[in-house]
């Protein structure tokens, strides 16, 4: 039965007693990690959120009635321990941070019983992971979990602390809101007052951030929660949340200075790794000419080379077609492949048309400075030398090649690059690389909306100088947009935004809007642009990829409480769920059953 804890408080945690405490009476409070009966004597380690520590029963010391108690004690029980701290009798535990103590008990209550769990409460869980997410309140006793969560809210406190000391002011800002279609899918909130509207929740606190700048409050942040209806993978959940920012009065260059220096502290205090300032910087062009991605992993080099003037003169189909078509021909130089079996190759072809490559050429450079090559029948060994030359290319490298439109080989080959360096070995760990990405293309074509769309949204300021081109050439605008990358991955992304009326109502138009349409989607945002707004720019961090690298996880799973599954729901809460028809009625809404395939085709 369990037992009350009144008139007994906890004087310390556990992994926070030491051998600064040996010989004071202290009270201790957590969960049994395991309890050990060596006949006489009974070994318990006990767990909170701060780590273990040894209990020891001995009925000498603790009388009967608890020593029968301590006996009872299992896996998950709930304990509270009144004992003296000594040095550990026994050999030292050189893997605990009290591995040189132990509490001689004196008393102990049991709070609560638990259970057999139906996994270990272990670190490193080899449970698979729909179990430990259906029992997600277990899963996060686990030592591992709790200590990436601990990490997640000190970089919370110390970016709050950061931004506070730079001027920045923290507000609130709506999760009730309009929905603008531009961007991913919203997740819509009916409203019952307002029957056939809708409220959507944010994907971002864009508009009304760009409000706070027009409303004088100068700098501005949130650690805001954002929700996208999209398909899931390991870093993107359907909600999660941001370091949102804006500044006004700025430029690009003062919004990538101040987040330097908070990327800066956030990895010294957090994981004692010392980033050096400035951060490098690429255009967008060059990111994707270089490593074919525009969040390239910069840990390790085989740069993409464009070789497609060295075989402009080339008779091969693949080639020469790409080549006719406005695309090019880029390759990769992978240093000391040249024996790379036909077989690794061809699953290298296969990796490679699973994004989109017809096949993949490539040329193997013999030891005695020979070629074998899927196309050498259709160059001259002149043409081949000068190909592998272009390449850099040395006896004993492997060269591969794709060849089709530009966006196409730069997805290939990106791809590609990545999967080289993990079978190679090629990428060094506990290896931090950051780089900011500028000068993003304004505008990206759709097919299928038959249009230009905005690449990041509908406020970011082009380049001043490829303002005419809105005009004539609206796919060859550069935007004052900037993203920071660590390791291949996107953390955050920002830009200077539109302050003036005529560049935003020429975005409008490019972006097909009428002004009807604009009014009617932005109107408030239109409405206070006419009202005096001050030049500003922004950022925004995904909170949950940023703690991800600092802990090492493979999922932003890893570092959230309470996590989605990839089909967006909750194995714990089972949410979504059907809801009472009461609660459909009340808001004028009727769930329409899916018409089966037989019923579909009468």
């Amino acid at each position: 039965m369990a037992e009350s804890m009144t008139g007994l408080k906890r004087s310390h945690r556990c992994g926070e007693v030491s051998e600064t405490n040996i010989g004071q009476e202290i009270t201790v409070m957590g969960w049994v990690q395991k309890s050990r009966n060596k006949g006489g004597i009974i070994f318990v380690d006990l767990r909170d959120r701060s780590g273990l520590l040894q209990i020891i029963f001995e009925e000498s010391d603790c009388g009967a009635q608890y020593f029968a108690k301590a006996e009872k004690l299992r896996s998950e029980f709930v304990a509270a321990v009144t004992g003296q701290v000594e040095l550990r009798s026994g050999g030292a535990n050189p893997n605990l941070k009290t591995g040189t103590i132990e509490v001689r008990a004196k008393s102990l209550r049991i709070l609560a019983e638990s259970e057999t769990p139906p996994f270990p409460i272990e670190e490193n869980s080899k449970t698979k992971e729909e179990l430990r997410l259906k029992y997600r309140f277990l899963d996060l006793r686990r030592p591992d979990i709790q200590k990436n969560l601990m990490i997640r809210s000190q970089a919370a406190i110390l970016t709050r602390a950061f931004l506070a000391q730079e001027g920045f002011l923290e507000i609130e800002t709506p999760t009730l809101i309009k929905s603008t279609p531009e961007g991913a899918r919203d997740y819509l909130v009916p409203s019952r007052v307002h029957p056939g509207s809708f409220y959507a929740l944010p994907q971002s606190p864009q508009i009304f951030k760009q409000l706070l700048m027009c409303s004088g409050y100068d700098r501005y942040f949130q650690l805001a929660r954002c929700y996208r209806d999209e398909d899931l993978r390991a870093d993107r959940q359907p909600e999660f949340t941001q370091i949102d920012m804006e500044l006004s009065f700025v430029d690009e260059e003062d919004v990538m200075d101040v987040n330097e220096r908070l990327v800066q502290k956030l990895f010294k205090e957090i994981c004692n790794t010392e980033i050096k300032l400035p951060i490098p910087r690429l255009t967008w062009k060059e990111a994707m000419d270089r490593f074919g991605s525009d969040k390239p992993d910069m840990r390790f080099g085989m740069e993409l080379v464009d070789v497609s003037e060295t075989v402009a003169d080339s008779e091969f189909a693949v080639f020469k077609n790409a080549l006719d078509h406005g695309g090019s021909v880029r390759g990769l130089c992978v240093k000391g492949q040249a024996g790379m079996p036909r077989k690794k190759i061809d699953g290298l072809v296969e990796f490679a048309k699973g994004y989109g490559a017809k096949g993949l050429a490539y040329l193997s450079i013999q030891p005695d400075g020979s070629y074998k090559s899927s196309f050498a029948k259709f160059m001259t060994p002149e043409q081949l030398t000068s190909l592998a030359s272009a390449m850099g290319g040395e006896p004993g490298d492997l060269l591969l090649f794709a060849a089709d439109k530009n966006s196409l080989v730069y997805n290939v080959l990106g791809a590609l690059r990545l999967e080289l360096g993990r079978q190679l070995d090629l990428i060094p760990e506990n290896s931090w690389k950051f780089v900011w990405i500028t000068q993003f293309p304004l505008l990206e074509y759709s097919e299928e909306e038959n249009r230009y769309v905005a690449m990041h949204h509908p406020f970011t300021m082009p380049m001043e100088e490829d303002l005419p081109l809105l005009d004539t050439d609206p796919g060859a605008v550069r935007a004052k947009a900037y993203d920071i990358v660590l390791n291949g991955t996107e953390l955050g992304g920002g830009s200077v935004r539109i302050h003036q009326a005529d560049i935003q109502s020429k975005m409008f138009q490019v972006l097909g809007f009428t002004p009807e349409k604009a009014q009617e989607q932005f109107g408030f945002l239109l409405e206070a642009f006419k009202y005096g707004v001050p030049p500003h720019a922004g950022l925004a961090y995904g909170l949950d990829r940023v703690v991800m690298w600092m802990v090492g996880a493979d999922s932003i799973r890893d570092v959230i409480a309470f996590p989605k599954v990839k089909d967006a729901s909750c194995l714990m809460s089972e949410a979504p769920a059907p809801v009472d028809e009461k609660q459909l009625v009340e808001l004028g809404i009727e769930v329409k059953a899916e018409d089966s395939p037989a019923e579909a085709e009468e």
